[in-house]
C-alpha cells in the first residue's frame, strides 16, 4: 500500500469495521493519525484505555450533525464512513431514524469531506442495498445513489463505495447470538434453516476497502465475492464446534427479512469488471438526457443472473467448520 503517514477518519470508529481497520493500521506508518467519530462515548472511552495509542485521536458527534463531522474532517486526508443504522428490525420500525443516518448523513460527510479537501471518502454499503426490500437496505441503497452522484460533481475529493455481504461475528451478526446461545444452554433460534447469507471476515472487509483507497474512481462500487450458506448449516456447524447439545428452534422470519441476498442486480452485473476476488462497478455519468437511454436500451439484461448468496458458491456444515474455526470468538468458545 503506498499511503502513508495519511490522516484517516472512521466515522462510526467504535464498531466492528473501526475495530478491524485499526487492527490492520495502528503499527504501521499509512497513517500518522487515526480518528474514531462516534456518538458513544464508552465505546470510545473503552477503546482509548484498551489500545493506549497517541496515534487515535477521539470526536464526539453525529454524522447527523453537519457542524461536528466538519470540524472532525479538518485536515483528514482520508474518510471511512461506516457510521449507520445496521439493524434490520429497528430500521423497519424507525424509517425516518434510518434515512436521517444513512442518507442525509452521508450527505453531511461527503459535503464536509469537500469543503476541507479531503483526497478519498470510502462509504461503506452492505448487500441489502441491492433489490432492498427492508427499510435499512431501501436508506443504504439511497445511500450509494446519494454517494454516485456526489461523485460526479467533486473536483478534490474522490467517492467511492464498497459493498458486503454478512460479516462474520461483528458487532450485533447472528454468530455472536447463537453463540451466547450455546453459553448459555439454550436453543439456538433461527428464522429459517433454508435462508442463505454470504459469508465473509473483517479482513476481507477491510483489503476491499484498501483497494478502494487506492484504485478506486470518482463514483466505483467494489463487491466482495464471498461464498454463503444457510443459517440452519451455520447453526449446526457452531454447534459441533463447540460440541454443543443445544436444541435449534425455528421461529420464523423477522420483520423485513429476504430468504437470500444480492450482492450484485443484474442491471449491474452488465457493467461489472471481474477483478478475481471482487467486482468493480463504474458509476453510469450519463447525463439527465434521457433520449438516448430509451433508444438504446440494456438488451442483455435480461439475459444474465444477479450475484446472490443462492447461486454463489455454497459451504456445508464442513465448510462452514473450516470458516468459522478462523474466528476469535468461536476460537474462545471451542476452548472453554
Amino acid at each position: 500500500m503506498k499511503i502513508k503517514n495519511k490522516i484517516l477518519l472512521i466515522t462510526g470508529g467504535t464498531g466492528s469495521f473501526g475495530n478491524a481497520v485499526l487492527n490492520r493500521f495502528l503499527d504501521t506508518d499509512h497513517f500518522k493519525e487515526i480518528r474514531i467519530f462516534s456518538r458513544d462515548e464508552k465505546k470510545q472511552d473503552d477503546m482509548r484505555i484498551a489500545l493506549k495509542s497517541d496515534k487515535l485521536k477521539f470526536y464526539i458527534g453525529d454524522v447527523r450533525n453537519y457542524d461536528s463531522i466538519e470540524r472532525a474532517m479538518r485536515g483528514v486526508d482520508y474518510v471511512f464512513h461506516a457510521a449507520a443504522l445496521k439493524q434490520v428490525p429497528s430500521c423497519e420500525f424507525f424509517p425516518i431514524e434510518a434515512t436521517r443516518t444513512n442518507v442525509f448523513g452521508t450527505q453531511n460527510v461527503i459535503d464536509a469531506a469537500d469543503a476541507n479537501n479531503v483526497q478519498k471518502v470510502i462509504c461503506l454499503s452492505t448487500d441489502k442495498a441491492a433489490y432492498p426490500i427492508n427499510a435499512m437496505g431501501i436508506s443504504k441503497a439511497l445511500m450509494e445513489k446519494v454517494a454516485v452522484a456526489a461523485s460526479r460533481n467533486l473536483n478534490k475529493t474522490t467517492v467511492c463505495l464498497t459493498r458486503y455481504g454478512n460479516v462474520m461475528a461483528s458487532r450485533g451478526s447472528v454468530i455472536p447470538l447463537f453463540l451466547q446461545q450455546i453459553k448459555d444452554g439454550n436453543p439456538i433460534t433461527i428464522t429459517d434453516p433454508q435462508m442463505t447469507r454470504f459469508l465473509m471476515s473483517l479482513e476481507e472487509a477491510v483489503e476491499l476497502v484498501l483497494f478502494a483507497f487506492e484504485k478506486g474512481n470518482a463514483g466505483d462500487l467494489f463487491v466482495n465475492k464471498a461464498p454463503a450458506g444457510t443459517i440452519g448449516d451455520l447453526a449446526q456447524a457452531l454447534k459441533e464446534l463447540c460440541k454443543s447439545d443445544s436444541e435449534i428452534k425455528i421461529i420464523g422470519t423477522r420483520h423485513g427479512e429476504k430468504l437470500y441476498e444480492t450482492l450484485c442486480t443484474r442491471e449491474e452485473m452488465i457493467k461489472a469488471e471481474d477483478m478475481g476476488g471482487f467486482y468493480r462497478i463504474p458509476a453510469d455519468n450519463r447525463d439527465l438526457n434521457y433520449a438516448q437511454y430509451f433508444s438504446e436500451g440494456e438488451a442483455a439484461i435480461s439475459e444474465i443472473e444477479d450475484y446472490n448468496s443462492h447461486n454463489t458458491e455454497q459451504q456445508d456444515v464442513e465448510g462452514m467448520k473450516k470458516l468459522l474455526k478462523g474466528l476469535p470468538i468461536v476460537q474462545s468458545m471451542m476452548k472453554s
